[in-house]
Parts: C-alpha cells; structure tokens; sequence
C-alpha cells in the first residue's frame, strides 16, 4: 500500500489563509537578526510565511504582523528590499 504523503500547511501572514507550505515564500529571521526573503526555504533561522502576492506582504507590513512574528522590529529600508525582491520573483516566475 502506498504511503500517503502528509502535506506542511502555513499560514500566510497577509491574507490569513491556511496554504501548502511550497505555495507560499518565507521570510526568515537569521540567527544575527538579520531578516531577509529566503526563497529556497533553506536558510536558517525563525520563519514565517507569506503568498508570493506583493499585495498579501503589504496587508502583512501594514498590519506588523512581521514585527509581532519576529518579535522585533524591522526597517522601511529592509521591508522595501523585501518588497521589490518579492515583485521580481512574481515577474520571473
């Protein structure tokens, strides 16, 4: 019998939805506090994720549900990056 393969659900930090894990982007916070887009979902570090939606990240920032995830607080200046990081991997792909 074959074995079924149980699927990682996140939830998506703007809409709120509940989505397979590999649907989804996360953004880490590294070890040094560094926080970053991590597309591979390779990186070390505290995670949280959102829809590859530039529109679900703008609900996220607007509301600081990156803040209350990480438990710090984050920059415009790395927000921004995020966010255009996030736009050229949704034109790309």
């Amino acid at each position: 019998m074959a074995q079924v393969r149980k699927i990682p659900m996140r939830m998506c930090l703007g809409c709120g939805e509940m989505k397979p894990k590999k649907e989804l982007i996360r953004v880490v916070r590294s070890p040094e506090g560094e926080i970053s887009l991590d597309l591979t979902g390779k990186k070390s570090g505290r995670g949280a994720y959102i829809c590859r939606d530039t529109e679900c990240f703008r609900k996220a920032r607007k509301a600081k549900r990156f803040e209350k995830a990480f438990s710090c607080n984050i920059s415009d200046e790395v927000c921004d990056a995020m966010e255009k990081e996030l736009t050229a991997d949704e034109q790309s792909g």
